[in-house]
């Protein structure tokens, strides 16, 4: 399995109609955007093209489309902000609807987000022995090891208490483009627990599903997903029957060209496309 070739941002405008883009390692890293990012957005919306970014984040795509203006981004360069939270929220609030009593939940986030947990009318609680469920949306694994989490997390899953992770990537940018372990890699620690996990964002296809409702009536043959994860966006992409490119800067960025191979091949995917870089031109 081989990479596929370079392409260019207006080559792959002049093919499909409706783009997908990933937010961390296409767009920005944990501190800003990447140069030239906001440009090509803006450069696809011009071409009249329909762009949605779809990203493995906890957190709603109100929320995450309000962070990305902050950083210097046009609200014009996207149609729609969708995240792997909102997909666990639509599909819970339906399983949850006319639950009585009341449902105990840890989350483990950044930044104290409990977002999910208010949005489904959880009570919040820290002590993990006390929860009826776990959500899992972020991690603070660079400052906090995982061995502390495993500690935190050990007396949910004795008791095989139900986790939903709400980003499934293992791996997180940190400040200044570090990497650390990302929410998936907790959640993986839970399973390994003895912990059920369910799992909610790419590659998974129910966000897939949710995302292509926001782009009818543009035919599927006429989408393309943009990631910098082979592991998430390629081969969610993949399993989804999208097409894919895949960005050169991100988690990835310091791999070869004979690691991405090895990495596809591990992952049954590679992409249709590379870009260096999301820039135009």
């Amino acid at each position: 399995m081989t990479l596929a070739a370079v392409t260019s941002l207006d080559d792959l405008a002049a093919r499909y109609d409706a783009f997908l883009v990933d937010q961390f390692g296409v767009l920005r890293d944990d501190e800003r955007a990447y140069p030239g990012a906001n440009d090509a957005l803006l450069h696809l919306k011009a071409r009249g093209k329909t762009v949605v970014i779809l990203s493995n984040s906890g957190r709603s795509g109100d929320y995450n489309a309000g962070r990305l203006m902050r950083l210097g981004f046009d609200r014009a360069g996207f149609d729609r902000f969708l995240t792997s939270g909102d997909v666990a929220y639509d599909i819970l609030a339906r399983e949850t609807a006319g639950d009585s009593g009341r449902t105990r939940c840890l989350t483990i986030s950044s930044g104290g987000d409990h977002d999910l947990a208010d949005r489904l009318a959880f009570e919040s609680v820290e002590d993990a022995a006390e929860a009826d469920v776990v959500i899992i949306s972020g991690s603070e694994a660079e400052t906090i090891p995982l061995a502390a989490y495993r500690e935190r997390l050990a007396p949910a899953a004795a008791r095989a208490v139900p986790c939903y992770c709400t980003n499934p990537d293992r791996h997180k940018l940190t400040r200044g483009g570090a990497i650390a372990p990302g929410a998936g890699s907790i959640a993986l620690a839970y399973r390994d627990l003895g912990g059920p996990v369910r799992w909610f964002g790419k590659p998974y296809p129910a966000i897939y599903r949710h995302a292509l409702t926001l782009l009818a009536p543009v035919p599927e043959n006429r989408v393309i997903c943009i990631g910098d994860s082979l592991e998430h966006d390629i081969r969610g992409a993949a399993c989804a029957g999208l097409a894919s490119c895949l960005v050169r800067t991100g988690i990835l960025a310091e791999k070869d060209e004979s690691a991405l191979t090895a990495l596809a091949a591990e992952y049954g995917a590679s992409p249709d496309f590379v870009l260096p870089r999301f820039r135009h031109p």
